[in-house]
């Protein structure tokens, strides 16, 4: 980060802090319009005040989901209040207010009130699960004000009365996060008020996946296993966040229906559309073959026994909210053979929807079903195989919350319509990742936007695993389904910090805020699963350093920022953000720790040893982080944090968590100097090296660069450092080294000669050993109007966020969606649904920038790892330098599996192309736009100084 980023930041965050102070109010609902006031008026319905609440009432008729999301709001409310409301079917007469709930058709009241014209009953009639929220004057005799929440169907009303509770500052999470709401005497709703929404996405839904150890052995403990009242805070959850849909646990032995009957009826009573993973078919857990089923699962070879079994599940289900799953893959989600047997699949499909007309007594066109793309399912599709046009088409993603493919222009007609199987956990190739969230809320955005704009929006289901550590990314999901219109890329960061002034109050929101989008951000970089000891360069660009300062610096804000929350809140944010900044900052500093015991090894450094210890000391710290949380609440979340995260070597998890190997070495008596510099493999003192050369400084970026003065025996030593220029400026001139010292070296360019082309530091250390670092100076010879990215160190490094210039033909435009990159924002074009360009039309990025090499150089160009989600040609983009003829990129031209493998876990593709400069000095970069879809992220060039890192080059000066 620049100094003037550091000095921007010092003045925003204040400025930020109070602004989100002043539209606290805003957040309760995360970004809708807040209609609940914290005090009363005479023009106002009173919910509660002093002890004093208004009566609901509800139909003793209405839906039984209806009458229990009531009773949840009778809660809710005597938790904010403190006063418990009377819940009743009959007010009586003389009040001042009353809150009416009811569902259009099944409520004599609310139906009475639509009828006499005093509720907007036209805003939501018609409309699946659309609620209206009115505050109307005189509803009935007797009773002055009431505030109305009429649904136009049963989930309709339900998701009206959960966001009446999260208005009054109630959060979804209440229960599943320990989140204590602040507490009002006051709860009010001015007589102006009319809110009515609707969902876009029809089902909105979870998946409980790969659950065990973590979740299965909660469950266990707390309730038995997954039965109906493990599944009651579930149901509850989801609708809180007005999601209607659910995929349950299924792996072995769990199976929804089969292990408590009351499963399916308490999701149908709570308005739970229930369904059964991508590879259970009809409504049966894939267990229950294994309980249940005789012989193979074969459709060619036991179709009837299979239908006996299918028949079950409908049964099992019969009359319940359901969108059953069509189709088979092989038992246990594999493929189903190695041949792509379509005829047979086909078939299986015209005999599954012949079970369901005799299950329903409906044609089955009538009845909602889904097929699911996933995997080589879709290879089937490619290779021909239909279902019928009422079918709801389930698209996939790659396991790594990459799109696969999404619905064509022709396939946007189907009456089916369209959807999307996501994922925030996976058990798979390259390697699992089931730990904590790593998928931040930009990526999401991202990739749905793109399902949203090509219409597979009839079904948004996500794979949250145990569900708890995915508390951010689950809500945005739903959030997200029910109205992407609500939600443009510039309102990304905006969303965290409403989320986190809901949970935690304003006073801390854009701090918590950051905290939760720093741990994503670095998590989605590289998953805690995928790391090792080399993944971030100990030699160049101080990477491993950066990340481990980071990520401590993050964990330390987190705790200042617990130790400032009220005792009650405190639970909810070790649960919510300290412990997943915690848990990761640790994780990371361990495998920065195994990184640098492997380059100390090679130096022979007595410090060896110390960071072996490091490593066993970080490893305690996480055995102590988890312990903490499975004792939260006495004990309430045991069990959630034993997912093994450490010393994975390929798809499968670990038994056990296996630390990453370490050297240690034997140190020889006495004292031994030697020393290292930033970017040297090789040390002095260990490989006959006669001097040492630190990178080139340079007055433009200002940098400094280091030096480490180590031991390579058990006794201490002194030493000093002599410079032959007093520009050159270390961090210590002297000192006692017993382990290791690390100089930090910076040049006073206000006194360096015009002339100087370098300096010489020597250390002095034991026997008057003398060890002479070399100091280059580079100095960019630049024209008088140079503007843009500077060249030093042999590399401009770029974001591709801070271009100079974006051109666009008509009709199209460039986007910047925060944050979505590795190392900061990403830039996509829009519409997404627009056809190729070519280079004629001109949409291109321009960087400004200013070079000192001329020659050969590559551009290094970073995307996110878009795949090619629409048939027919891959997508691509092109790059230009100056007026040369573009090169133009095919990224989808190498679709093996190893190169999907590196892309997925770098979270990022990178391409290279070859250019020439004619001569140094001022030139344009362009990136040309030719397909929609793709996101850049950074952009380099090479001229020679390209050092081998994870992340790149830090951001080049810009003039």
């Amino acid at each position: 980060m620049t100094l003037t980023m550091k000095l921007f930041r010092r003045v925003l965050a204040p400025l930020t802090a109070l602004c989100a102070v002043l539209a606290a109010p805003s957040a309760w609902a995360l970004g809708e319009r807040q209609f609940v006031r914290f005090d009363a008026n005479a023009q106002a319905v009173v919910l509660a005040d002093q002890g004093r609440t208004a009566p609901l009432l509800v139909d003793p008729n209405d839906d039984a989901g209806v009458r229990r999301a009531v009773a949840d709001l009778q809660g809710d409310i005597a938790l904010v209040s403190g006063a418990k409301p009377v819940l009743t079917n009959n007010p009586g007469s003389a009040l001042d207010n009353v809150v009416i709930v009811g569902t259009l058709g099944q409520s004599a009241l609310v139906d009475r009130l639509a009828a006499e014209g005093k509720i907007d009953a036209a805003a939501i009639r018609g409309k699946w699960e659309g609620f209206l929220i009115q505050a109307v004057a005189n509803p009935m005799p007797g009773v002055a004000r009431a505030l109305v929440v009429a649904g136009s169907d049963r989930r309709g009303a339900i998701f009206g009365v959960y966001t009446l509770s999260e208005q009054i500052g109630v959060s979804p999470w209440k229960w599943w996060a320990d989140v204590v709401p602040a507490r009002r005497a006051t709860l009010a709703v001015a007589l102006d008020t009319k809110v009515s929404d609707a969902p876009v996405v029809q089902y909105r839904g979870i998946f409980l996946n790969d659950e065990a150890p973590a979740l299965t052995n909660w469950a266990k403990e707390k309730y038995g296993g997954f039965n109906h009242r493990f599944y009651e805070k579930v149901f509850e959850l989801i609708l809180r966040m007005r999601g209607n849909y659910l995929w349950p646990a299924m792996w072995p032995p769990t199976a929804f229906y089969a292990d408590d009957p009351e499963n399916g009826r308490l999701a149908h009573e709570m308005g739970i559309i229930m369904g059964t993973s991508h590879h259970e078919p009809m409504m049966r857990a894939h267990d229950e073959w294994a309980r249940f089923g005789k012989g193979p699962w074969d459709y060619g070879k036991n179709a009837g026994v299979l239908q006996a079994f299918w028949k079950q599940g409908l049964r099992n289900s019969h009359g319940q909210d359901r969108v059953i799953t069509l189709g088979m893959r092989g038992d246990g989600d594999e493929p189903m053979s190695e041949e792509d047997n379509v005829d047979l699949l086909q078939k299986i499909v015209r005999d599954q929807r012949a079970l369901i007309e005799q299950d329903t007594g409906k044609p089955a066109s009538e009845v909602p079903q889904v097929w699911a793309l996933y995997k080589e399912v879709q290879g089937y599709y490619e290779k021909g195989m239909r279902v019928p046009d009422d079918v709801l088409l389930l698209w996939c993603d790659d396991n790594w919350a990459n799109i696969r493919r999404l619905p064509t222009p022709e396939e946007r007609a189907r009456p089916g319509g369209a959807g999307v199987y996501y994922h925030f956990d996976y058990v798979g190739g390259p390697r699992s990742y089931k730990w904590l969230n790593v998928t931040p809320i930009p990526k999401i955005w991202e990739q749905m936007h793109l399902a949203w704009q090509y219409d597979a929006k009839r079904m948004w289901i996500v794979n949250v695993g145990d569900l708890k550590p995915m508390e951010v990314p689950i809500e945005f999901f739903l959030t997200y389904a029910w109205n992407p219109a609500a939600w443009p890329a510039e309102r990304l960061p905006e969303y965290l910090r409403l989320w986190a002034t809901r949970e935690f109050g304003a006073e801390h929101a854009v701090e918590i805020a950051e905290l939760v989008e720093g741990y994503t951000r670095f998590n989605g970089r590289r998953k805690p699963e995928q790391l090792e000891p080399g993944t971030y360069s100990v030699l160049h660009y101080d990477e491993a350093g950066r990340i481990a300062r980071d990520y401590a610096a993050l964990a330390e804000r987190a705790s200042k920022v617990a130790a400032r929350l009220r005792p009650e809140q405190r639970d909810a944010f070790f649960q919510l953000v300290q412990y997943p900044v915690a848990a990761s900052s640790n994780m990371n500093q361990l495998y920065v720790a195994a990184g640098l015991n492997h380059h100390y090894a090679t130096q022979f450094r007595a410090t060896t040893n110390d960071m072996a210890e490091r490593v066993q000391a970080l490893y305690k710290n996480d055995v102590e982080l988890a312990r903490q949380y499975h004792a939260l609440q006495g004990g309430k979340w045991n069990h959630l944090m034993s997912q093994t995260r450490f010393g994975y070597v390929n798809w499968e998890q670990p038994r056990a968590n296996v630390l990453p190997a370490v050297h240690r070495i034997d140190v020889p008596a006495g004292s031994n100097m030697s020393v290292a510099v930033e970017g040297g493999v090789k040390a002095w003192g260990a490989y006959g090296l006669k001097a040492l050369d630190l990178p080139a400084f340079d007055p433009l970026s200002k940098q400094s660069h280091y030096l480490d003065i180590f031991n390579r025996g058990s006794a201490p030593f002194d030493y000093r450092i002599e410079s032959n220029q007093p520009w050159v400026v270390p961090s210590q001139a002297k000192g006692r080294v017993t382990g290791e010292q690390r100089v930090t070296v910076k040049v006073d360019w206000a006194k360096v000669p015009a002339n100087a082309q370098s300096a010489v530091l020597t250390i002095v250390g034991p026997n008057d050993a003398r060890v002479p670092v070399n100091v280059p100076l580079s100095r960019p010879a630049l024209p008088k109007d140079a503007r843009g990215f500077v060249e030093t160190g042999g590399v401009v490094s770029i974001e591709a966020a801070n271009y100079a210039r974006a051109l666009a033909p008509q009709g199209r435009s460039w986007l910047k969606i925060p944050g979505h990159g590795r190392t900061d924002s990403g830039v996509t074009t829009l519409p997404v649904t627009a056809p190729a360009l070519d280079l004629k039309q001109g949409m291109r990025l321009e960087y400004d920038v200013n070079t000192t090499s001329s020659g050969k150089v590559a551009v290094q160009v970073t995307l996110a790892p878009t795949l090619k989600f629409q048939p027919g040609a891959s997508f691509r983009y092109a790059v230009s330098i100056d007026d040369e003829a573009p090169r133009i990129v095919n990224v989808h031209a190498d679709e093996s599996e190893k190169f999907w493998e590196k892309i997925v876990s770098d979270g990022a593709a990178v391409f290279t192309t070859e250019h020439q400069l004619a001569k140094p000095g001022r030139h344009v970069l362009k990136f040309w736009a030719l397909d929609p879809g793709l996101v850049v992220q950074k952009l380099v060039i090479d001229a020679g100084g390209l050092k081998p890192s994870y992340l790149g080059p830090p951001q080049s000066p810009r003039l």
